[in-house]
């Protein structure tokens, strides 16, 4: 086992070494002429669907509404289910009526079964069907032949589906030259379908050297939807492109299958690491999103058309359409299970977001000290090397949170244990980080090494928690311990079990201040096709297709129960992870992957954060600095200064990559680099109150212009800048050689201030802004409060109890508003005991007041107000401090009558109490 160990590493590294140094190997990975089902779904042609609505077979109850759907080319029937949902989301289920055995349905994606409501039959005639779908005179039309649904509004069609008739449902059959017996009830069930002819993939498909035997023989899905009116459609990470979706016409579909691709390519439509089929249109007149439950491999087509073209059915007589208005087509393929899908019908963006939240929940609320500075590589050596680069950065004054240990810390890539030479005693090395308040993260990866000496392998081996490969064995693959076992993550026993390993008395050397990083969990898999799991593997009576999607989300989801659990269910947890699916927003955070030190992978992680956050996941960063490749001290530089203003802020890098902590690049970039890190620790209470609020809402924390400006075209397809919250507005520098950048600002009417200079800027402009080495263009939104902490220390936790400075920057009517939110930063405490501070502060009428939001919460702070900073107003005769009690006294203040900027000095309020300054 040794000597095969050995040569697997030597393979290994040669191969890692060739890689590191070009970019991925797209033969490695399939297009959708090389993905059988994809290839045989994009034969279809538009506008010939065989599919029919029964319109006899109509039943409806209180909270759904069923008819049949027949195939009239093979006699196939399907089950349609529509489900009207509260907060103004349609269902749609497909099924086969019959099917030989079950499909798959995605579990424990959703929090709960949604709350329907009524759906009512409005008409009915031979051809169609009129349902009500509640206010707004909203209604769903069921069109017979050929079969379509369409939601309307008025007289907008708001969005149809099988409008194209691409409809596909591949049934589940008998193979024509099995030996194997047919149970003579299926037999009867399917004596009406006629024979189709097999197609090349259908019941066996070999890509390079693996062969998928596909028992179950083709079972692929597609629906197309129209989206009248529409031009910008967003979503469905991960890609490293656009923002705005493109056009794949003519091209490979966007691809949603989680997969280890080394240096991934940038502006290429081919899958990453995480999958979220969740895609959200956006006009000037409608915001709305499609939620298509499925986990297994799946494309995803666009095209842009005029409205109008395929207009067919009992439609015409009820709207007006335009064939010149735009339109969006978008057609999903799926490999296995359902048609599962959620309309999310807005109609503004806001709506959206809560609509998805409500179905898949909410970001998790992570610790503050999560919020803040990470540093990383693949791998800080030792216990000695850990301590230095800790004390590197106190020794420089920069400040930081969390230092990382990657797979060499562990013995032998066995996870969950520590290496005896490099790390023999972890808890005191944790415990000297947690004498300075700062913490650890070691990774712990979902392949297990196979090793008989081993207890984590013995005991999942002793339990057959392991993955099953076709024939029933034990399924096994390469990975970066050799020769590897998966758990079977699906599991709920398993991921029990797998949770339970974080206990302090079963994760020898671990401590309350160290955190866990998943990654690999696509899975990976290196000598497995595509780089991960067999497709015909088998998680209990599941082929690991139907989940393949689902696995890194478990993986995320049993360690954050088990760092929950661990604590006895007092802590909240940080967990990254690199493979997701929606509703992964609940467990933690995620980051873009393994991205290069260039500067189109700093441009590219805009997008793809913001792509993710419009997804659900808040949580997002991209590695600064790049993973591959060596930066230069400029781009190093930029990036930081962008990473600084993104919600995950870590610093990672290859193994053979020369080290790069932030103080070896000379004293200037040093200065320049602590500077960025420096503005994001100020900055923590205003993150911090963000992730609260997304907590509480589903609203992004990092998010594209339109979102708040959802009238202004200009803003749609922005991808170089983005607002944090509402209220700060970021165009990071991304060129290199850059002097100036072009921002735009929006909205008419409203009033934007440099936050490092206080210069003021009119909304609805492009600025043109002469940039340096040390600028990093911010923007803060007339109207708006926003608190920070300006005495930063060397970490976050070291400035719990600092004060805090209040910037509030005015409108154009002399006004603005804001938020303080403060709890005890770790605990769950905020939710179960309702131990929190939440303020509303305003200013209007030359007063500035804090309010209570939260009356019913108990939570003390010593946290108080040092200064008060007033922008764009005019200077007072004086300022006078009221406090709840009725008592007043004088402040003083000082007022720059260039920049129109007023500082009171030391009102000294808690920053939990009720207060009053008056300006006269």
């Amino acid at each position: 086992e040794v000597c095969g160990v050995v040569i697997f590493r030597w393979v290994l590294l040669i191969v890692l070494l060739c890689v590191s140094a070009r970019a991925v190997d797209r033969s490695n990975f399939k297009t959708c002429e090389q993905s059988a089902f994809c290839k045989r779904q994009k034969e279809l042609k538009p506008g010939q669907s065989p599919y029919r609505a029964l319109l006899d077979t109509l039943e409806l109850s209180d909270s759904r509404i069923t008819l049949q759907l027949i195939n009239d080319n093979n006699k196939v029937r399907l089950l349609l289910e529509l489900y009207r949902l509260q907060g103004n989301m349609t269902r749609v289920k497909i099924n086969e009526l019959k099917p030989l055995k079950p499909r798959y349905e995605v579990p424990d994606v959703l929090i709960s079964d949604p709350f329907t409501e009524t759906l009512s039959v409005v008409s009915q005639d031979e051809n169609s069907l009129v349902l009500s779908l509640g206010g707004k005179d909203q209604r769903l039309i069921v069109s017979a032949q050929p079969f379509r649904l369409d939601i309307v509004e008025g007289p907008q069609v708001l969005v149809s589906l099988n409008s194209r008739g691409l409809l596909a449902f591949e049934h589940l059959r008998a193979r024509k030259d099995t030996s194997k017996p047919v149970e003579l009830e299926q037999v009867t069930e399917q004596e009406n379908i006629k024979e189709e002819e097999d197609k090349p993939g259908m019941w066996e498909e070999t890509f390079k050297s693996h062969t998928d035997s596909k028992p179950n023989g083709p079972s692929s899905i597609s629906l197309d939807f129209s989206l009248p009116g529409v031009e910008h459609v967003y979503g469905i990470p991960e890609h490293a492109d656009t923002l705005k979706l493109k056009n794949t016409d003519g091209s490979d579909p966007y691809r949603l299958y989680n997969l280890d691709v080394f240096q991934y390519e940038l502006h290429n439509p081919m899958a990453l690491y995480g999958a979220v089929p969740v895609l959200i249109s956006h006009s000037t007149d409608r915001t709305m999103g499609i939620f298509w439950l499925n986990a297994a491999e799946t494309w995803v087509d666009i095209s842009s058309n005029t409205a109008g073209k395929m207009m067919f059915g009992k439609i015409l007589d009820f709207v007006q359409v335009s064939s010149e208005a735009p339109q969006t087509d978008v057609r999903w393929i799926s490999e296995s299970g359902i048609i599962d899908v959620f309309i999310m019908l807005g109609p503004k963006p806001a709506d959206v977001f809560t609509q998805y939240a409500s179905l898949t929940g909410t970001q998790s609320f992570p610790p503050l000290t999560a919020l803040a500075y990470h540093q990383c590589r693949w791998n800080y050596n030792d216990q000695e090397d850990v301590k230095s680069v800790d004390q590197g950065f106190d020794e420089h004054d920069i400040p930081y949170d969390f230092i990382w240990l990657d797979i060499e810390h562990a013995d032998g890539k066995r996870y969950f244990t520590w290496d005896p030479s490099k790390f023999p005693q972890p808890k005191e090395m944790l415990q000297g980080l947690m004498d300075k308040r700062r913490k650890l993260v070691a990774i712990v990866d979902p392949h297990i090494r196979v090793d008989s000496g081993y207890k984590i392998h013995n005991e999942i081996l002793s339990k057959n928690f392991y993955v099953k490969n076709k024939d029933g064995g034990d399924y096994e693959g390469w990975c970066w311990p050799g020769n590897s076992g998966y758990p079977d993550f699906t599991n709920p026993e398993m991921r029990a079990w797998w949770a339970s390993k974080f206990a302090y008395e079963q994760y020898e050397g671990s401590m309350e201040n160290q955190y866990v990083w998943n990654d690999m969990n696509e899975p990976s898999v290196f000598n497995g096709p595509e780089v991960t799991m067999h497709k015909d593997a088998l998680h209990g009576g599941w082929e690991h297709r139907d989940v393949h999607n689902l696995y890194g989300l478990y993986v995320q989801k049993a360690t954050a129960d088990g760092l929950v659990e661990r604590s006895g269910g007092v802590e909240r947890p940080f967990v990254l992870t690199r493979a997701f699916f929606a509703g992964s927003q609940r467990y933690g955070a995620v980051w873009t992957g393994d991205n290069a030190a260039e500067w189109g992978h700093l441009k590219i992680s805009i997008p793809m954060c913001l792509s993710l956050g419009l997804a659900g996941i808040s949580f997002c960063g991209a590695d600064v600095g790049g993973f591959f490749k060596h930066p230069s001290a400029e781009l190093l530089v930029r990036w930081y200064q962008a990473g600084a203003y993104q919600p995950f802020f870590r610093a990672h890098a290859h193994i053979d990559t020369p080290r790069r902590e932030p103080w070896l690049f000379g004293p200037e970039n040093t200065a320049l680099i602590r500077e960025a890190i420096r503005q994001r620790y100020a900055l923590l209470p205003y993150w911090y109150q963000l992730f609260y609020n997304a907590h509480r809402t589903g609203y992004p924390v990092m998010r594209p212009l339109w979102v708040e400006y959802p009238d202004d075209v200009a803003t749609f397809s922005i991808e170089d800048e983005y607002l944090i919250g509402k209220d700060l507005l970021v165009h990071p520098v991304t060129d290199e050689g850059a002097t100036a950048v072009t921002a735009y600002l929006p909205g008419k009417g409203e009033v934007w201030y440099d936050v490092h200079t206080f210069q003021k800027h009119d909304g609805e402009q492009s600025l043109y802004i002469p940039v340096t080495m040390s600028s990093i263009p911010v923007f803060q939104r007339g109207g708006s409060i926003i608190c920070r902490k300006d005495r930063v220390r060397r970490s976050s936790s070291c400035m719990e109890n600092d004060p805090y400075t209040l910037y509030a920057a005015l409108n154009s009517q002399g006004s603005a508003e804001g938020e303080l939110y403060i709890d005890d930063f770790h605990t769950f405490n905020f939710e179960k005991a309702k131990q929190f501070v939440h303020r509303h502060l305003s200013f209007s009428a030359n007063t500035l007041s804090s309010r209570n939001l939260a009356p019913d919460s108990q939570f003390s702070t010593a946290s108080w107000i040092e200064k008060i900073v007033i922008i764009g107003g005019s200077q007072p005769s004086s300022a006078t401090l009221k406090n709840a009690d009725g008592t007043e006294s004088a402040l003083e203040f000082e007022f720059d009558s260039t920049l129109a900027v007023l500082t009171l000095r030391k009102p000294g309020v808690n920053a939990a109490a009720d207060w009053t300054v008056i300006l006269r």
